[in-house]
């Protein structure tokens, strides 16, 4: 019997498996890394035990760190979460033999799927459409390069092991294959322990439609419905529904008896994903099989009102399904829409630091474990929380996202949070007319807007009342009520470019100010100032805004600059020679050496951080004076990294 269960993971699926573990009455455990001392899912938690280093592979990766918590605590159940070691079949029957119920299927049928090429292969033979391509045995560069040949382009180059994007290339000219195929198998081995590549024909425009599958040990296998999860960057699924825009009824059906045939394949028990590309006119090609609970399990909970993790702890625990196929019902429109610590205007660029205000919007649900002064470490995956909307039809879902998105407010860390928005209310998103390239396709139109006048102006409010250290109140003469013209600097981004401002702010009497910037001029009533808020009037339209400031960064609504008053302003011109890490990482390849001459755009070097691989090129052409790192070290977010000088 069943009395305790560890989580062997982090973040929000942590506190989402407790928080379901005790409705059913269960004890739990979270365990912890030295990053994650202070973290959410360790208060949530009965007990906690520290697992090791802040390096995942010395903690939630750790084997033996994860047993030995469980037989500290006397827990008798583990459940893995998603990522880490949730699909990883030597943990489960690891867990297995030494007596602890491991909340998932089998070793064996983790092991089927997690092989991409055997998993093709049982799929199938159990009648199964696959994406064309080649799985075999064989993965010689020298194999691929010529079956390659025969499939054609485009292609997609993809790890046999792990998921999560990670390990696939998509490739246009086979003149590329080769570099592609490098990049791949070293990604893959790096993430996985296993280089072994398959190729597939690449459908580019399809939907990716993923069908939720359950079952217990007592031979019964049951389909939940599709979700959509079209909406992907770098394959990684940003925004998720449920159900699909783009089925029908039929194939609802037709979808849900195949991903019934692949569990089956795999006598698989417990929650499980099926993976499959959706071309127009209904044909479907088989992906995958995650064999694990997915991030986007929320919105299949929220159309079916079924609590996804607590079937999981009583199937693990010998129960049986105590529903049938046709009690199945999705009912309403249910949307997710995933908030990232990056920054979109920098190639979304993995962001670390301190969160300094956070509130969650209402009328939605907020799976997270976000906190007030938490850390957001770049030792981990950036993925933040989960807004999830829920309407009686799509269209009242999307409204309440999109007020959502609004509401949030996030402070401390960059996030997509603003991007996010800008992809829900893109008419294409909102006809549900999307693929798997939608993101690329319309890169340009979910570009930031250009900042305004009453943008700054709302910036320059909040600077001169909060007095960040690069506004000394005294001096502008805020305090004295002089009627002194401020100057004001900031640094943002429009698109991609990073710009320097400056703002001119006269005082045109109480709370109202004359704000110059360049030939673009607004005024602006400061209608007053709350605990982290501020209330402004432009041109007639009052409006209250979330407001910090942290040290030189300004953040309003989802918007941030860098107040830059008192420094020299940072051209974005031209290249500097400095190759600096963008966060914290690690080395993964050099390709260069001290001496070696060099072209701006030329590959020098690749870092891995937050899961995410970052190419370090050139900025200016030279020679390479300084080479300060090699593979394996571990390096600081703006530490130097090389050094390209122009040669004389």
């Amino acid at each position: 019997m069943v009395r305790k269960v560890l989580i062997a993971n982090r973040g929000e699926i942590a506190v989402r498996v407790a928080e379901a573990a005790r409705h059913l009455g269960y004890r739990t455990v979270a365990v912890y890394s030295d990053a994650d001392v202070g973290a959410r899912h360790v208060s949530v938690a009965d007990e906690a035990v520290r697992i090791g280093p802040a390096a995942a592979r010395d903690s939630y990766l750790s084997v033996p760190a994860l047993l030995e918590a469980a037989r500290l605590t006397g827990a008798d159940a583990i459940h893995p979460g998603y990522g880490f070691l949730s699909e990883n079949s030597a943990f489960a029957q690891a867990c297995l033999d030494a007596g602890i119920t491991f909340i998932g299927p089998s070793p064996a049928a983790i092991a089927l799927m997690g092989d991409k090429r055997a998993a093709k292969g049982a799929v199938e033979a159990a009648g199964v459409r696959g994406v064309p391509g080649y799985h075999g045995d064989d993965c010689t560069d020298e194999t691929l390069l010529r079956e390659a040949a025969r499939i054609g382009v485009p292609l997609m180059v993809k790890a046999s092991a792990g998921g999560g994007g990670r390990g696939m290339r998509v490739v246009h000219d086979l003149t590329d294959l080769p570099d592609a195929l490098r990049s791949a198998r070293a990604e893959a081995t790096h993430a996985f322990g296993n280089g072994d590549l398959l190729l597939e024909r690449a459908v580019l425009h399809a939907r990716h439609v993923e069908v939720q599958v359950f079952a217990d040990s007592h031979g019964n296998v049951l389909h939940l419905g599709e979700r959509d999860c079209s909406v992907q960057r770098r394959h990684q699924k940003v925004i998720e529904e449920a159900p699909s825009p783009a089925v029908s009824p039929d194939l609802r059906r037709q979808l849900g008896e195949a991903a019934v045939a692949v569990a089956r394949a795999c006598d698989y028990v417990g929650a499980g994903t099926v993976e499959f590309l959706l071309e127009e006119g209904g044909l479907f090609w088989f992906l995958e099989m995650n064999t694990r609970l997915q991030v986007e399990h929320p919105v299949t909970e929220e159309v079916t009102m079924l609590d996804l993790v607590q079937l999981q702890l009583a199937v693990a625990a010998g129960g049986e399904l105590d529903f049938e196929q046709d009690d199945v019902d999705m009912l309403g429109h249910a949307i997710e829409a995933r908030i990232y610590a990056e920054d979109p205007d920098r190639d979304f660029l993995p962001q670390t630091g301190h969160v300094q205000r956070f509130i969650a919007p209402e009328g939605v649900r907020f799976d997270h474990a976000i906190t007030e002064g938490g850390v957001v470490s770049p030792h981990y995956d950036p993925m933040l929380g989960k807004l999830i909307a829920y309407g009686r039809d799509r269209a009242e879902a999307l409204r309440k996202m999109s007020s959502a998105l609004e509401e949030l407010t996030l402070h401390g860390v960059k996030t997509n949070q603003a991007w996010l928005s800008r992809v829900i209310e893109h008419p294409g998103f909102r006809a549900g007319e999307v693929t798997t390239r939608f993101l690329e396709l319309n890169e340009e139109s979910l570009s930031a807007p250009e900042w305004t006048v009453q943008d700054l102006a709302v910036a320059s409010v909040i600077a001169l009342r909060d007095g960040s250290p690069n506004t000394p109140l005294d001096r502008l003469g805020w305090r004295s009520g002089r009627n002194v013209p401020a100057t004001l600097v900031f640094e943002h981004h429009d698109g991609t470019e990073l710009v320097t401002s400056t703002v001119t702010v006269r005082r045109e009497g109480a709370g109202r100010f004359a704000v110059q910037w360049g030939d673009e001029s607004t005024l602006i009533t400061v209608c007053g100032f709350g605990a982290g808020s501020v209330t402004v009037d432009l041109g007639g339209c009052r409006r209250s805004l979330s407001c910090s400031v942290d040290g030189d960064s300004l953040w309003f609504g989802a918007r941030v600059l860098t107040n830059v008053t008192q420094r020299a302003a940072v051209s974005a011109d031209g290249g500097t020679g400095s190759i600096t890490a963008p966060l914290d990482g690690a080395v993964t390849a050099v390709f260069v050496a001290e001496g070696e001459s060099v072209t701006k755009g030329q590959l020098l070097l690749v870092m891995e951080a937050m899961k995410m691989e970052h190419r370090m090129t050139a900025d200016v052409d030279g020679v390479v004076t300084e080479l300060r790192v090699t593979v394996g070290d571990q390096v600081k977010t703006r530490q130097l990294l090389a050094v390209v000088s122009e040669e004389s």
